[in-house]
């Protein structure tokens, strides 16, 4: 089988119409669909906080990956839609009738930012640095994921990077060989942990690579600048295969962690999009319909029990966990504290997961009395009541709209139970840190979909997951997630899954995201809304012309 990706039809149209001087003039008066654009080609953005990295094998969060995909280009990309792939650097690919090996073909044009072509070698090194036990990459278990050959003996150590199933040919054919066939492995590979890396200046400048001063990157944009929880801001590169059909030439990120000032700030005219405040939608839709905008994403948001052994007593009895969750009124979350288009989740797997159908679960079914009432009878078996209430801590990263909800959700929990809470909030990566070493009691958790398929999400309540903070562990739910990657329809084996969770419920599902966000209208148009995904790339953005 062959895997064909096609060049959008206007940057073909463009690249065999216009060239040199005639595009460049055409360039500043159309966009791709004959839209009239904006002499100033530059976007400002709202983030909540600091990246994690800008390294592709080490970077973490949403905020950094966004970066990412603008400096460093992999094999594909997401279409705008995200129903999708477009090529990056491979052209096309090839696909053994066992589906265990993987030839891609890889476009000559495309270079460093130094000039230096990018080849086969520079994903064979990359791809070996994340999963090389000396980088210990948090998203090692994403390469194991994707089920390449050795590649858990190479992570453990117990077999030399060489043995990983990835294999530059020539300069530009790489193969890929896989342990076992895995259908949407093509889609694995918009994400950041497989993106080149230039091996001479990681090698030169070791953990500074990333600064701006030394940063090489094959991306659509140079880093320019970094201010550590302040702003980074990249420009256009010229080096780009394709910079000729790139509009926007700058783009800023700025850290502002307060989401009532990054509004007054996107009001004032100084962002171009930020996030909109905890139940502030229905009043800035009224007021701004043109800006204010809000759709379904491919994430989850949830809180986490740490399940660990010297983790809180009280967590481990089942009864304890099914209680809590029981008495979280999602619906008054969703639509009183948030009220931006979230929708309850009963379930961990989002019902935009492409191919997924949405488990019926017990919980889903009764009505918040029901609910309540079964907690009320599940906390009294488990010996807690007002004689003997139960406490904890529960903590969440930085932001007005986490406090809005942990304070909703221990309101529920006082009302209903009698449970007395502690809210702490942390800095960013202090919070990465406390989850990631069990130094927490419950804590906030949220997950957007690495693509776009159940196992993304279902993939980290494995024993063996980076992500399973709780350290939950089920032998049941890791066969059916082995079994699920082969099976030729998988929703069998996720629906147990869900039903399991439902059951011992090692995590609260909370809401599930929408993209809640005031943006500059005339950028609009050009943002992919439709995409789930939310893998945006500044190349493919333009403002539009006032009218």
């Amino acid at each position: 089988m062959t895997f064909h990706s096609k060049l959008l039809a206007t940057t073909a149209a463009s690249v065999l119409v216009l060239s040199g001087a005639a595009f460049a003039e055409s360039h500043a008066m159309t966009g791709p669909n004959g839209e009239a654009l904006a002499e100033t080609q530059e976007f400002t953005y709202r983030v909540l906080d600091e990246h994690s990295s800008l390294d592709p094998g080490i970077v973490e969060d949403v905020t950094g990956s966004e970066v990412v995909r603008d400096l460093f280009e992999g094999l594909y990309n997401d279409s705008k839609s995200g129903d999708t792939l477009e090529p990056g650097v491979a052209l096309s690919h090839e696909v053994s009738e066992d589906g265990l090996t993987y030839t891609f073909t890889l476009r000559e044009e495309a270079k460093w930012s130094n000039g230096d072509p990018v080849t086969a070698g520079d994903f064979v090194y990359a791809w070996r640095r994340a999963a090389s036990p000396e980088l210990a990459s948090p998203y090692a278990w994403y390469m194991s994921l994707m089920s390449l050959e050795n590649v858990d003996e190479v992570i453990s150590g117990d077999a030399l990077l060489e043995d990983l199933g990835v294999t530059a040919i020539d300069d530009y054919t790489l193969e890929v060989r896989l342990k076992e066939p895995l259908p949407y492995f093509p889609q694995m590979l918009t994400h950041a942990t497989t993106f080149p890396v230039p091996q001479s200046v990681v090698e030169e400048h070791g953990d500074r690579w990333t600064r701006p001063e030394n940063i090489v990157s094959n991306g659509a944009y140079v880093l320019e600048e970094h201010v550590p929880q302040e702003r980074s801001v990249r420009v256009k590169n010229d080096m780009y295969w394709d910079a000729e059909n790139t509009i926007v030439e700058r783009v800023t990120a700025l850290v502002i962690n307060d989401e009532n000032q990054a509004l007054t700030r996107f009001l004032a005219g100084e962002l171009d999009r930020t996030e909109v405040p905890a139940g502030q939608f229905p009043r800035l839709k009224e007021e701004h319909p043109e800006e204010a905008i809000s759709f379904p994403r491919l994430c989850n948001y949830y809180y986490t029990f740490n399940l660990r052994e010297d983790g809180p007593e009280a967590f481990k009895d089942q009864r304890v966990r099914q209680a809590l969750a029981l008495a979280v009124d999602r619906n008054v979350i969703v639509e009183n504290v948030l009220a931006g288009g979230q929708s309850p989740a009963y379930t961990f797997t989002p019902a935009a997961t492409a191919n997924f159908e949405v488990p019926g679960v017990e919980m889903a079914a009764m009505t918040q009395e029901e609910r309540n009432a079964r907690a009320q009878e599940l906390m009294a078996e488990a010996g807690y009541g007002e004689d003997n209430p139960l406490s904890f801590e529960m903590v969440y990263n930085t932001s007005d709209a986490h406090r809005s909800v942990a304070v909703a959700m221990s309101q529920m929990w006082n009302q209903t139970l009698g449970v007395e809470t502690t809210l702490a909030n942390m800095e960013w990566q202090t919070f990465l840190e406390a989850r990631s070493n069990g130094d927490f009691e419950l804590a906030r958790g949220a997950w957007c979909g690495d693509y776009n398929e159940a196992s993304t999400f279902l993939d980290l309540l494995q024993t063996s997951s980076g992500y399973n903070d709780a350290k939950y562990s089920n032998a049941e739910v890791d066969q059916l997630l082995a079994d699920a990657k082969t099976a030729e329809d998988p929703n069998a084996n996720y629906t147990q899954v869900e039903q399991i969770i439902a059951e011992e419920m090692p995590v609260i599902p909370i809401y599930h995201y929408a993209g809640v966000y005031m943006m500059d209208e005339n950028l609009i148009p050009s943002w992919p809304v439709e995409n789930v995904q939310q893998n945006w790339y500044s190349k493919d953005l333009y403002f539009v012309a006032d009218e």
